[in-house]
C-alpha cells in the first residue's frame, strides 16, 4: 500500500491476502494438472498423435504468451485504455464550472490523503458513475461522468465521497493486484478457446493410427481442466474485487470522515441506474470493473451475483457501522 493517511482494514486485509493464496493455489494446482496430462500422453505417444501433444504445448505457449502480454498491458496502460474506452478527456481547472468543481474536490481529497494529485478527466456520458486508474499515482488519473457531476443530482459532500472512494483504489495499488490475480483466468481461457477450436477442426486426432484412445483424450482433457480452472479463478478474482470494494468505500468515508454522504451517493446513483436507458447501461457496461457501482439496474440477477462489487445493502451497512464507530469516538 502506498503511504498516504487512507486508512486500511486488517480483517478486510486478511481476506483479500487469503483470496490471493488461494488464487496462487489454483495457478500451482492448474499447471500441475497441465504437465500431468503431458506426461501422461507421452507415454502414450509410441502409438501416435504426436500431433495433440504438439497442439497443447502450443496452446500452453500462446496462452502464456497472449495472457501476460494482455496483463502487462492492462497494467502499463490502464489509464490510456480506461480513457480511450469511455470517451473521456483530461481537463484542466479552468475547463468550464464542471472541470473546476472536480478538481477542487479531488485536490481537497488529495491535501487530506498526503498523495500526489491525479490527472482529472470527464466522460460524456449520462450514467452518473466514476472511475480511477493507474499502476501508481504518477501516472493516475480519476475520470467523473457527465452525469454524476450534474448539480441536481449530488451534493459536493457526497461527490467527494464518490471520488474519495475512488482514489483509494490509486492509493491501495489495486491495478496492480487486480491485474495479477486476472493473469491464470486469462491464460485458462484462452486454453479452453485454443483447445474447443482444436476439437472443432479435428486437431487432437491428428497424427493418430485410429487406436490411440489417449490421443483423442488428451485436448477434450486439457479443455475440460481448463473449465474448471476458469471457473474457480473467476470466482476468486470476482470476490477479490469485491473485497477491493468495500476497502475503498471504508477508506474513502474514513477519510473523509462522511460516511452517511457516501452512502447517501451510493443510494442516489444505485437508484438512477433504474432510469438510465438501457441501450446507456449496455455501453457503460464494459466499464465495470473500474466504476463506482456498476451500470446495471438495480436487482438484475445473475449479473448482480457475478458483479465485481459487494451488493448495495453491504456496502450501506458498512458505511452504517463505521457512522456509528465515528459518532462514539466522538462522544469520548
Amino acid at each position: 500500500m502506498a503511504r498516504t493517511r487512507y486508512a486500511s482494514d486488517p480483517g478486510l486485509v486478511a481476506r483479500m491476502g487469503a483470496t490471493m493464496f488461494l488464487l496462487g493455489v489454483v495457478i500451482a494446482g492448474f499447471a500441475t494438472g497441465l504437465v500431468y496430462l503431458i506426461m501422461w500422453f507421452s507415454q502414450a505417444r509410441h502409438g501416435g498423435g504426436g500431433g495433440a501433444q504438439l497442439n497443447v504445448g502450443a496452446f500452453i505457449f500462446f496462452a502464456a504468451v497472449i495472457g501476460i502480454g494482455s496483463a502487462l498491458a492492462s497494467y502499463y496502460w490502464s489509464d490510456k485504455i480506461a480513457l480511450a474506452t469511455s470517451g473521456a478527456q483530461l481537463v484542466g481547472p479552468n475547463d468550464g464550472p464542471e472541470a473546476r468543481r472536480l478538481h477542487e474536490i479531488v485536490d481537497r481529497i488529495c491535501a487530506m490523503a498526503d498523495m500526489p494529485k491525479p490527472r482529472v478527466a470527464i466522460a460524456p456520458t449520462s450514467v452518473p458513475n466514476a472511475f480511477a486508474t493507474g499502476r501508481n499515482s504518477k501516472v493516475a488519473v480519476v475520470c467523473a461522468t457527465r452525469g454524476i457531476l450534474d448539480p441536481n443530482r449530488l451534493d459536493n459532500s457526497e461527490l467527494e465521497g464518490v471520488l474519495a472512494h475512488e482514489i483509494s483504489h490509486v492509493a491501495h495499488k489495486d491495478v496492480a493486484v487486480m491485474t495479477i490475480a486476472s493473469v491464470v483466468g486469462i491464460i485458462a481461457a484462452l486454453m479452453v478457446r485454443f483447445a474447443f477450436y482444436s476439437e472443432l477442426f479435428g486437431g487432437g486426432r491428428r497424427g493418430g493410427n485410429g487406436n490411440n484412445q489417449s490421443a483423442a483424450l488428451l485436448i477434450p482433457l486439457v479443455m475440460a481442466l481448463s473449465i474448471v480452472f476458469y471457473a474457480v479463478s473467476f470466482l476468486l478474482i470476482r470476490l477479490l474485487s469485491r473485497y477491493r470494494e468495500l476497502s475503498a468505500d471504508r477508506s474513502g468515508a474514513l477519510l473523509t470522515g462522511q460516511p452517511s454522504a457516501l452512502a447517501s451517493a451510493l443510494v442516489k446513483v444505485t437508484g438512477d441506474m433504474g432510469r438510465i436507458p438501457t441501450k446507456d447501461l449496455r455501453e457503460a457496461a464494459h466499464l465495470n470493473a473500474f466504476y463506482f457501482t456498476p451500470a446495471l439496474r438495480p436487482g438484475d440477477g445473475l449479473a448482480t451475483i457475478f458483479s465485481t462489487h459487494p451488493p448495495l445493502k453491504r456496502r450501506l451497512a458498512q458505511l452504517e457501522k463505521i457512522s456509528d464507530q465515528l459518532g462514539q469516538a466522538a462522544i469520548r
